[in-house]
């Protein structure tokens, strides 16, 4: 499953990692450097065992950790209502 942001939301990388601007509601979120990597991964096309392994191979953590993390970014950009359905 590719992950799609919401029409109307549009990502801009930061010096801190990335911004989500929603242009609707005018809202706008950042995600630290980490974060951003795993949206970029996954918005590239990358499942989430692709963005472990990305992840894994990049910086010392496991892949529990990753899978976490992947869990977590992904409940609250839904949460934040900034995924395509």
């Amino acid at each position: 499953m590719t992950m799609r942001l919401r029409p109307g939301v549009v990502t801009a990388d930061t010096e801190y990692g990335m911004a989500l601007l929603d242009q609707n509601s005018g809202e706008y979120f950042t995600l630290n450097p980490t974060a951003a990597l795993i949206v970029r991964t996954l918005l590239a096309g990358s499942s989430s065992e692709e963005t472990v392994a990305e992840l894994t191979g990049r910086y010392a953590v496991s892949s529990e950790q990753v899978e976490e993390d992947i869990t977590r970014i992904l409940e609250e950009l839904r949460a934040a209502r900034l995924l395509a359905s």
